[in-house]
């Protein structure tokens, strides 16, 4: 599952070919006249909303005058936008595009306000949640989703796995998903997550009071290629929202860094996953 992530290559191409028309003062309308096609195609080509065949690159960089190794170098970041990977075997479920950053990402940043983050979440916790908020599929299709979040955790057993920090509100924790028995057992294993290397696990309690991260969870990914912009991750029931702006990505950055200056220290959080899970014992 390693490899270049196409997501993250069509990102930067599309960063990159949005740079190369506005240097040179070109509109989006003037490009689209040159090249024959719609306004709406270009600017979904430098939105990285469609994966642009390398043909198309090259009349870009044409109109744009690029030569020699900036423009090979675009054009190899176009062939791997497209290639194929594991992925596409979920391609209609949604979420996919998150899944691939994650395989790309060296860095994740999570404060999860409702449930267990899928990267850390159990079999029977998993189905319990996707049950819960897709009341409107049948159990052949959860288990498919199941599948891919599932699939998704094998990242952490790579060399080069990322350092996921995740933040936890206290209702996680205190929230029987799939009831106690499935809750005991999430816990447990957030328990011997906390002892896994490049992953780092806090607990904010509902001691701590108003806190920056009341308006709900979120994931910042970021990425080892300075390139490759950090991208702020919002998941939605039907959807996802990614969100790409340097300044929204310093926001979210300076809301995960006040979340984990108030939360529990690593060891006590710890113990905290321990304490609630025998309880529910």
């Amino acid at each position: 599952m390693t490899g270049p992530s196409p997501t993250v290559r069509r990102r930067r191409l599309a960063s990159e070919l949005r740079h190369l028309r506005e240097a040179r003062g070109l509109t989006i309308e003037r490009v689209a006249e040159q090249m024959e096609v719609s306004s709406s195609k270009i600017s979904r080509i430098e939105t990285a909303r469609i994966s642009t065949p390398p043909r198309d690159v090259r009349d870009l960089l044409d109109i744009y005058g690029v030569r020699g190794e900036q423009r090979e170098t675009l054009l190899t970041i176009a062939r791997e936008a497209r290639q194929k990977t594991w992925l596409d075997a979920y391609s209609d479920l949604p979420f996919v595009v998150a899944a691939d950053m994650e395989g790309a990402a060296s860095s994740m940043r999570i404060y999860s306000a409702q449930v267990v983050p899928g990267l850390l979440q159990i079999v029977d916790y998993a189905r319990a949640v996707i049950r819960a908020i897709r009341v409107d599929l049948d159990q052949d299709k959860i288990e498919r989703r199941v599948e891919l979040r599932m699939s998704r955790q094998s990242i952490f057993t790579r060399d080069d796995s990322p350092t996921l920090w995740v933040v936890f509100d206290e209702a996680v924790l205190k929230r029987a998903v799939g009831g106690s028995e499935v809750q005991r057992a999430q816990l447990q294993h957030l328990v011997e997550a906390t002892t896994v290397p490049r992953v780092t696990l806090q607990v904010l309690p509902f001691a701590a009071g108003a806190h920056a991260g009341l308006d709900g969870g979120f994931t910042v990914i970021g990425f080892e290629e300075e390139a490759d912009q950090d991208v702020v991750y919002i998941e939605n029931t039907m959807s996802d929202l990614y969100l790409e702006s340097p300044d929204v990505i310093r926001r979210y950055n300076l809301l995960f860094d006040h979340l984990r200056a108030k939360a529990l220290d690593p060891a006590h959080s710890a113990e905290f996953f321990a304490k609630v899970a025998k309880q529910l014992s």
